[in-house]
């Protein structure tokens, strides 16, 4: 049994409609991914600042022709659509005023769905754990602008393309990917005690997101291995594809 659920710091998310004829090649040149080849599945994806860290971290799928869906946090939700007015204001496309939508698990999987069924704690709850348990982090208004996408995994997600050309932040992106590699990255832990909020340091650890256990807490966290091992932090596996090195492939 996990600790009790405090409803009102529960996430919660909201979805934006970005649709027309300028559509894609505006994400194209915002999103860290390749929106050329998304699909109707949500892919995890980022839109960077100008110093490489990750401002809005999204999932996005496309809906139907020049037509796409993005979920966001919600509390994140009208600075993004602020931000896709400023820099789209020149290009054909409309963006729709941000809806509830509500985090599940389905076929194991976590995910989103519009339906009032799955708009209950235990579906967040659910959706908390599988999330942290699969490395599918989601950025908060506190942890924005605290990562770069490598440190957290993105690129072994699909939510990274080095191939697709210029997006903001990506020539400090490509530096880091190409002649280098993040000292700190994604890890998967469990600790005993209060549950960490979203953006806290434990000492040289920081907290990208926490969910209560009935022992204490799991997490994902980004710290350079050497400080979890000196830690009271218990490491855990995530999934084999998250498990490889950050580093470029040499």
């Amino acid at each position: 049994m996990t600790q009790s659920l405090n409803v009102s710091t529960l996430p919660q998310f909201a979805q934006l409609t970005i649709q027309g004829e300028d559509a894609e090649k505006f994400l194209q040149g915002q999103l860290t991914c390749d929106v050329t080849k998304l699909g109707l599945s949500y892919q995890a994806a980022a839109l960077s600042n100008l110093k490489g860290r990750i401002e809005f971290g999204i999932w996005i799928k496309k809906q139907a022709e020049k037509h796409f869906d993005v979920v966001i946090s919600a509390d994140c939700a009208e600075s993004f659509q602020a931000h896709v007015k400023k820099f789209g204001a020149f290009s054909k496309f409309e963006t729709s005023a941000p809806i509830a939508i509500y985090p599940c698990v389905l076929a194991d999987e976590p995910t989103f769905s519009h339906k009032d069924d799955h708009n209950t704690p235990a579906d967040t709850q659910a959706w908390m754990q599988c999330s942290i348990e699969n490395g599918n982090y989601w950025i908060v208004a506190a942890t924005q602008s605290q990562f770069q996408p490598q440190e957290l995994r993105l690129h072994q997600r699909g939510g990274m393309d080095y191939d697709k050309g210029c997006y903001l932040g990506q020539e400090v992106i490509a530096r880091i990917y190409f002649k280098a590699a993040p000292k700190a990255f994604l890890h998967y832990v469990k600790g005993s005690g209060d549950v960490p909020a979203a953006g806290d340091k434990l000492d040289k650890i920081q907290v990208v997101n926490a969910v209560a256990t009935a022992e204490g807490f799991e997490a994902l966290v980004v710290a350079r291995p050497a400080h979890l091992d000196d830690s009271e932090l218990t490491l855990l596996e995530l999934p084999p594809a998250l498990q490889a090195d950050v580093a470029r492939p040499q």
